[in-house]
C-alpha cells in the first residue's frame, strides 16, 4: 500500500546519484539525547515527532536487521530484518525519554506484528532501540503502564543498541518526507488525519 503510493511519485533520475549506504554516527549531540523509535511507516512517526516541542531533529532510517547498505526497495522486500526507524534528537530539558515513548505508543498500534494497517511486512514492525540502561528501564516502565491499559499483547520489539545492530541513514527523499508532499496519496489519506489526532489530543506536546 505505501509502496505503491511511493512509487507512484518517485523520480528515479533525480535519486539516483545521492549516497544511500551511508552508515550514520547515533552519538548524541551535546545538551541533547538520542532516540530510535519505529512505528511502522518512517513518513509517519517522522511527521508525528516533528511536531513535538523539545524535538530538535528527526532522522529516518532502517536499523536492526542483518542486510549492509539496505535500500527502499530491498527493504520493501520484507526480507532485508530491517524496520523502518526514526532516529530522534530532542532535547531533555524540555521533554522527557518517557514522554516521548507515551507519544510513540499513542500515535501506532503496538499490538499488530509486523503491521501497521495495511502497511504488512517487518520492515513495519514497532521497536525500540534503547541507548542506555536508564532508557532500558524506562521503556519497561512505560511497556507495564500501557500494557496494564489494554486487554491486547503489546508486541513492540525492545533491543539495547550495540555494534552488532546495524543502523542506517533513509535516501534522502525520504527524509522530512510528509512535508515536503502533504498532498500526496498516502501522506493525505493516512499521515494528515493521524497527525490531526495527535495535536488535537496532546496539545501539551505540539510545538
Amino acid at each position: 500500500f505505501k509502496a505503491y503510493y511511493f512509487f507512484e511519485i518517485m523520480h528515479t533520475p533525480t535519486n539516483t546519484s545521492i549516497n544511500i549506504s551511508t552508515k550514520t554516527s547515533i552519538l548524541n549531540q551535546p545538551a541533547f539525547e538520542t532516540a530510535i523509535l519505529g512505528g511502522g511507516c518512517f513518513w509517519c512517526t517522522e511527521a508525528v515527532f516533528l511536531a513535538v516541542c523539545g524535538v530538535q531533529s528527526v532522522e529516518s532510517g532502517y536499523a536492526a536487521g542483518n542486510t549492509l547498505d539496505p535500500t527502499y526497495e530491498t527493504i520493501c522486500t520484507g526480507t532485508t530484518g530491517h524496520a523502518e526507524v526514526v532516529k530522534i534528537q530532542f532535547d531533555p530539558a524540555v521533554i522527557s525519554y518517557e514522554q516521548l515513548l507515551h507519544i510513540f505508543f499513542y500515535t501506532h498500534d503496538a499490538t499488530t506484528l509486523n503491521r501497521q494497517g495495511n502497511d504488512i511486512g517487518t520492515q513495519y514492525r514497532s521497536i525500540i532501540l534503547t541507548l542506555s540502561d536508564e532508557q532500558a528501564a524506562t521503556v519497561q516502565t512505560v511497556l507495564k503502564e500501557i500494557q496494564s491499559g489494554t486487554t491486547a499483547t503489546i508486541v513492540t520489539q525492545i533491543k539495547a543498541y550495540s555494534p552488532d545492530i546495524l543502523y542506517y541513514r533513509a535516501e534522502e527523499y525520504h527524509q522530512n518526507y510528509y512535508a515536503r508532499h502533504p498532498n500526496q496519496g498516502y501522506c493525505a489519506a493516512l499521515i494528515t488525519p493521524k497527525l490531526a489526532k495527535f495535536k488535537q489530543t496532546m496539545q501539551a506536546f505540539v510545538r
